[in-house]
């Protein structure tokens, strides 16, 4: 129910979802705080908020699982494709 990363054998990014992080970059970047990839208006930009860095595929959810026993579309090297990775 939280915005979060689950981590496996990795290391977090080490980037804080706080109001005062804020992507740098060259003017008006800077001080447009209307758009950033980091900090609390970041979140807005995902569907849900959740990341799965290294986790080992038994514990994924079946909509991420390499078998896609849901048969979902994915894109995979850029074509579509239902079949397992």
């Amino acid at each position: 129910q939280k915005v979060g990363r689950v981590l496996f054998n990795g290391y977090p990014t080490g980037v804080e979802v706080c109001d005062s992080m804020v992507h740098g970059g060259p003017y008006p970047a800077t001080s447009d705080a209307r758009g950033t990839s980091v900090g609390t208006l970041a979140i807005d930009r995902f569907l849900r908020p959740v990341c799965y860095q290294n986790c080992p595929d038994a514990l994924l959810p079946d909509a991420l699982k390499n078998a896609n026993p849901l048969q979902i579309a994915r894109l995979v090297d850029g074509a579509s494709s239902r079949d397992a990775l």
